[in-house]
């Protein structure tokens, strides 16, 4: 797997070149002819840090841990007296070259001493050790680098999350409890038997802080019950809805409320939630203890698939009898199988000059709502259609066949035939869900569109009996057919519970599984190419987000519509909610519905104000005007169908490939110059009579990995 993004300017692109990779580092530090030395670390922290949370370091040279987690080199906190210094002295750091480094704070297992990225430094550019100077420390701040603050949370690697649900008060009281604001405390606890040594067990135990602990909790267990976990809460609040550490008594969940508990635990299979409810009597003083109302624990065993949705009995507090009952959503992120590093990462980058881009809806286009489309959607045909147009993205659904191989195909359910006839009777269809038919089966099988087979006319399409065109694509095949200067959005298809109580369609695979296995594709065969991933499921983003540390998430959202049935799940139905669903789990942006933008444009600066980037999409972006409109407004793309039509381009290319071929023409001028004995500063023409010296830099930038669409002699001329 290579880097994501094309590097953004000529600096970047000599760090490429110069700097050693990883897998080198080891080697040519051993050299002894490298001249290395001891640099001292001194680090501020402002934020508190929950006990078993340390700062560490990691870096480009061995002594750092070449951007691995696992051996990255933990601090030393000063003092043990409430200070937030922390430092390190480090041998053997390399003086010959600029060493990236990056903090980050981390758990550890105390049972075997893995590590876990809680939060860590995400800047594009990481701080550097510079060349040869004369100091021999770094008195740094965590998170800022040049005034500019950037720390996100980590990913997942051992760990796994449990996020649990409470929306809209979801209580049922047998008393008269209506018009109570309860608040809502999840404590996770072990159960797990372990040795005699109670001592041990103690030992073994990471605790969250002893002052959020209520006395219910402690009478329920103590400390030396907590599992490794820590607990935390995000109220979707518009002014603020970041995940944060629970107070003591828990946090309020009233019927317009939408609270979700992100519990981080080692030990799923060992760890059970106690669920404690409060209230606040009305005749109650100011800083008076609640009132214990009840409690319910949910044992391992409950959560069952990665996702559900649980009805708990609540008992009563000092009766210990059932009192009402509750529902409560809940979701299991589950750490993915592959190496990440943190050398770079891309999941909230996004550059200023990315405004107004075009991107290609189903490639070229919705295929089965007009009868003069050409071209069927969701091929390859299509996005490379949309990308010879000028498309910066293009734009593609993607679901898992029933043998788990990912497609590229938008609708939920297929008609297929099994007879040959070229008159189509109305009996020779069935339909069935898509994930019912193995790869094999959509290639060879007679498979129809749904309005294909619900109007019983199939349509023909240009070229259709070229492979290019035909339906059910592979996202590998997709990500090595088209030019990698073409961004792409991936839109992950998941089907939703809607607010009338149908379902889409059933989902017979293990939401993890499903993610993974397109995760996978993605990982192996993306290459350098600018990846955005989508989904209307808010679950589906928050796994996209927690199980790597590369690509971007994006949240679409229906908004207010009246022309689809609202989801279930109240985050996807508002553009509030959307915006405090990817504030709450660190979103690139959400993808807005414009029908919604439409009747009130000032709802962009819903998201830009909280910094989010903004996509749109909708029938309602198919005409120029709007297109263009929507451009003045200040979207950072624009979702839509026939490229070839209604693009307002006259260079009809990627500003991608505009903007690589730029800077890397820019850049191999500088190197030709160098190989010629010259200076940048000294002579900025290009050396058009070079041929040879810029022969051998292609062949350099080769072994080096660098990306090039066209030959170096063909960028400096």
């Amino acid at each position: 797997m290579q880097n994501w993004f094309y590097v953004d300017d000529v600096a970047e692109h000599e760090c490429h070149l110069q700097q050693p990779s990883s897998s080198s580092t080891s080697s040519l530090e051993t050299n002894s002819s490298v001249r290395t030395t001891k640099w001292h670390f001194l680090v501020v922290v402002h934020q508190p840090l929950q006990p078993n949370e340390k700062l560490a370091i990691t870096g480009d040279c061995t002594s750092l841990g070449n951007w691995q987690l696992e051996k990255c080199l933990v601090m030393n906190k000063d003092k043990d007296d409430g200070t937030t210094y922390w430092s390190a002295t480090v041998e053997n750091i390399p003086r010959d070259r600029e060493v990236p480094y990056r903090y980050l704070i981390c758990a550890i297992d105390p049972i075997n001493d893995e590590k876990i990225v809680r939060t860590w430094e995400t800047h594009f550019n990481p701080r550097v050790i510079p060349v040869l100077d004369d100091r021999l420390e770094s008195n740094d701040v965590y998170g800022e680098i040049a005034g500019v603050e950037k720390i996100d949370r980590g990913w997942l690697t051992s760990e796994t999350v449990i996020q649990l649900k409470f929306f809209n008060s979801p209580f049922k009281w047998k008393q008269r409890m209506k018009n109570r604001l309860v608040y809502v405390k999840v404590t996770p606890m072990s159960i797990k038997i372990n040795c005699n040594d109670t001592a041990v067990a103690q030992q073994t135990a990471l605790s969250p802080l002893e002052d959020s602990l209520s006395n219910d909790t402690r009478e329920n267990g103590g400390t030396e019950n907590q599992s490794l976990a820590f607990a935390e809460v995000v109220n979707f609040n518009y002014e603020e809805s970041n995940i944060k550490p629970q107070s003591q008594f828990g946090i309020q969940c009233g019927p317009s409320d939408i609270v979700m508990f992100h519990i981080t635990v080692k030990d799923p299979e060992n760890t059970a939630y106690l669920i404690d409810l409060y209230t606040y009597s009305s005749k109650s003083d100011l800083g008076e203890p609640p009132y214990h109302l009840g409690y319910h624990y949910i044992l391992p065993n409950a959560l069952k698939r990665s996702e559900g949705v649980l009805d708990l009995p609540i008992t009563c507090a000092s009766k210990h009898r059932p009192m009402g009952m509750m529902q409560v959503g809940y979701l299991i992120i589950k750490p993915f199988a592959f190496k990440f590093d943190m050398k770079k990462t891309y999941e909230r980058y996004w550059n200023k000059k990315w405004t107004g881009l075009d991107v290609g809806h189903r490639g070229s286009g919705t295929s089965f709502k007009a009868k003069d489309t050409v071209i069927r959607e969701n091929t390859i045909g299509s996005l490379k259609k949309a990308a010879a147009h000028g498309a910066d993205m293009v734009e593609f659904d993607v679901q898992l066949s029933k043998d788990l191989v990912p497609v590229i195909y938008h609708d939920f359910h297929v008609y297929v035939s099994l007879k040959s006839k070229k008159e189509i009777d109305i009996n020779d269809f069935l339909e069935l869900p898509m994930r019912e038919l193995t790869l094999e089966q959509l290639k060879t099988f007679k498979v129809y569109h749904v309005v294909e087979g619900r109007t019983r006319e199939p349509r023909n399409f240009e070229n259709d009996d070229m492979n290019e065109h035909q339906p059910f694509p592979q996202l590998a095949d997709v990500l090595d057919a088209l030019d990698p200067h073409v961004g792409f959005n991936i839109e992950i298809k998941w089907s939703q519970e809607l607010v009338d109580g149908t379902i889409e369609a059933e989902n017979p695979i293990d939401r993890n599984l499903y993610i993974d296995c397109i995760l996978d594709v993605v990982l192996h065969k993306a290459g350098q190419r600018r990846i955005v991933f989508s989904c209307f499921d808010a679950d589906v983003c928050s796994m996209l987000r927690f199980k790597q540390n590369i690509y971007p998430v994006m949240f679409l959202t229906l908004g207010e519509t009246e022309r689809y049935v609202k989801y279930r799940d109240p985050r996807c139905n508002t553009l509030e909610l959307a915006v405090c669903n990817a504030r709450a789990f660190e979103l690139l942006g959400i993808v807005a519905h414009t029908e919604d933008l439409l009747k009130d444009p000032s709802k962009i600066n819903l998201a830009t104000n909280r910094g989010l980037i903004i996509f749109c999409w909708g029938d309602d972006n198919n005409s120029k005007d709007t297109i263009k409109m929507l451009k003045s407004m200040g979207l950072h793309a624009i979702i839509y169908d026939k490229m070839d039509v209604l693009t307002p381009k006259e260079n009809r290319e990627s500003v991608f490939l505009i903007q690589a071929r730029d800077k890397q023409s820019e850049f191999f001028q500088l190197q030709c110059l160098e190989l010629a004995g010259k200076n940048w500063y000294e002579d900025r023409r290009p050396l058009h009579d070079d041929e040879n010296r810029c022969l051998e830099l292609e062949k350099d930038c080769d072994k080096n990995a660098l990306s090039t669409s066209t030959s170096i002699l063909s960028l400096v001329k």
